[in-house]
């Protein structure tokens, strides 16, 4: 097993794709009700989260479209199904923030990272406004830009 890097926290999967498609207003840490196969692929780093996204309904979270590639070494009967609705676990005032912040016009939540916090699958979520095509370019003008100004930095 990988030693856990930064402070306790172990990253599985990074969705790299949301921030570049939204611009990310808040984020908060959730816990994930998972089954046993579910968490022994985690494990293995079988997961993708490019299509993911948070749904609240009837007061309660939920995490739709992240696939979870079922468990090689058990047999079929006993595995998950690969893009199952999860439930994310956050408490009620989080909750109520979340619903709060996701009525106004144009907003969602989105999965931005998922990783082991002292052994416990956890994932980072962001309240995202989608970009749009300039402001993408935007920031990968400013990427850019960035990248120069340290090759610069580092020549002096």
């Amino acid at each position: 097993m990988a030693k856990e890097q930064n402070g306790g926290f172990r990253t599985i999967s990074d969705n790299r794709k949301a921030r570049f498609r939204y611009e990310i207003l808040e984020t908060f840490e959730a816990g994930l009700v998972l089954v046993g196969t579910e968490v022994k692929s985690i494990r293995a780093g079988k997961v993708n989260m490019g299509d993911g996204f948070g749904q609240i309904r009837n007061g309660e979270a939920w995490l739709h479209n992240v696939h979870i590639s079922p468990y090689q070494a058990s047999g079929e009967y006993f595995n998950h199904e690969p893009r199952r609705i999860r439930k994310l676990l956050l408490h009620k005032k989080e909750i109520t923030k979340l619903i709060g912040k996701l009525e106004e016009k144009g907003l969602t939540l989105v999965p931005l990272k998922m990783y082991f916090k002292r052994g416990i699958v956890k994932v980072s979520l962001g309240i995202g406004k989608g970009k749009k095509l300039h402001d993408k370019r935007e920031t990968v003008k400013q990427r850019q830009d960035q990248r120069d100004m340290q090759r610069a930095m580092k020549r002096y």
